[in-house]
């Protein structure tokens, strides 16, 4: 363990000395370099928050780092649209939008494909479920479907009011689901206990010195992958562009980095048979994204009275209906079978071909 400590603690604080030595704008090496470090920051702030989330039990673990994953997103988002100004104002709903659909169907169906074909069948709690999606329901309409319909202002847009009540109803939701997670229903939210005859792991002792060093080198490497993904995203964008593909492509790739840490942790969960535990953290994350990264930047949007684009097309909206959909009869008799991980990666698929395809 202390090994592999190591190697988490030296990845981050090489990504820092790079960052800072400005090698990263000039060299194409060094944006190769940098795209590794990147990758590697994010499995180290796994590590990180695996051992805090030890430390500290469910579902608090997987509350940690759902907030974490939220922070780099919403950081990430204002940082561009500061930078970019209204040249961005469909940044925040493409990164939402995407990071939903990846997570609804690649991260969760990922979990239902691999934990199915190791374990066969898995159980989870429905109750936790059932909250999870009917926050996310209403958390996606008021933010994603409502302000293409909505007639205040021309075009997929919400006017100063629409936007501060739909901020406020993303936070009242999504504060009273983390209530239910970790007061009034947390028994919800537990790891469904395992058969007698299967081998129960020892729990982990995390000493103190251990536990703060996970605290602040996942806060270390949470800001570097912040930065790393600003600095590398023009570079991303213009290879996306000089192949003639979409820019909201530039939103998925941003996702997909965001996602990374919390995907490689659920899917891990799945296959050690605490499917509970994936879907705590992808549900988790999907709210905290939506019910977060929506209201902190509807506040930089007002203060700076930038517009900001969040209803989807018809498209759009009939797929991330068409995910919402399947993962609730997938998770709705609380077993998973190998179809509804297939079916869910099929969705993911289609969302990505339609892009490139539309």
């Amino acid at each position: 363990m202390r090994l592999f400590l190591q190697w988490t603690v030296i990845i981050p604080v090489l990504a820092w000395v790079l960052f800072f030595s400005g090698l990263v704008d000039d060299n194409g090496y060094f944006k190769i370099a940098a795209s590794i470090l990147l990758i590697f920051s994010v499995m180290s702030a796994v590590h990180h928050s695996e051992i805090i989330a030890e430390r500290v039990g469910e579902p608090y673990g997987t509350i940690i780092l759902a907030i974490s994953i939220t922070v780099i997103e919403v950081s990430i988002i204002v940082s561009l649209m500061m930078t970019e100004g209204q040249a961005a104002a469909s940044l925040a709903r493409d990164t939402v939008y995407a990071a939903t659909m990846l997570i609804l169907n690649g991260i969760v169906g990922l979990c239902l494909l691999i934990g199915s074909l190791k374990h066969y069948e898995q159980d989870f709690s429905k109750p936790s479920v059932t909250i999870a999606l009917i926050s996310l329901v209403s958390i996606i309409v008021f933010t994603l479907v409502f302000p293409t319909f909505t007639e205040s202002v021309a075009g997929s847009y919400y006017s100063n009011p629409q936007l501060i009540f739909a901020s406020i109803a993303c936070l009242v939701i999504y504060g009273c689901f983390l209530f239910a997670q970790t007061r009034r229903h947390r028994q919800y939210f537990l790891t469904v206990g395992k058969d007698e005859d299967e081998e129960i792991a020892p729990p982990i002792i995390i000493s103190n010195r251990i536990f703060f060093t996970s605290l602040v080198f996942l806060i270390i490497c949470l800001g570097i992958v912040v930065l790393l993904a600003k600095t590398l995203s023009p570079t991303i964008e213009s290879i996306i562009t000089s192949y003639n593909l979409p820019k909201t492509l530039v939103g998925i790739v941003i996702a997909a980095i965001i996602l990374l840490p919390e995907g490689i942790a659920a899917i891990i969960a799945a296959r050690n048979n605490r499917l509970q535990t994936s879907l705590n953290l992808s549900l988790g994350s999907a709210l905290a994204s939506i019910g977060l990264t929506i209201p902190s930047v509807a506040v930089v949007c007002i203060l700076f009275d930038f517009k900001i684009i969040l209803g989807l097309d018809i498209k759009s909206i009939i797929l991330l209906g068409l995910s919402v959909f399947t993962v609730m009869l997938s998770l709705s008799s609380g077993k998973t079978n190998v179809v509804y991980g297939v079916v869910l990666l099929v969705n993911l698929f289609a969302f990505i071909f339609l892009m490139i395809y539309p």
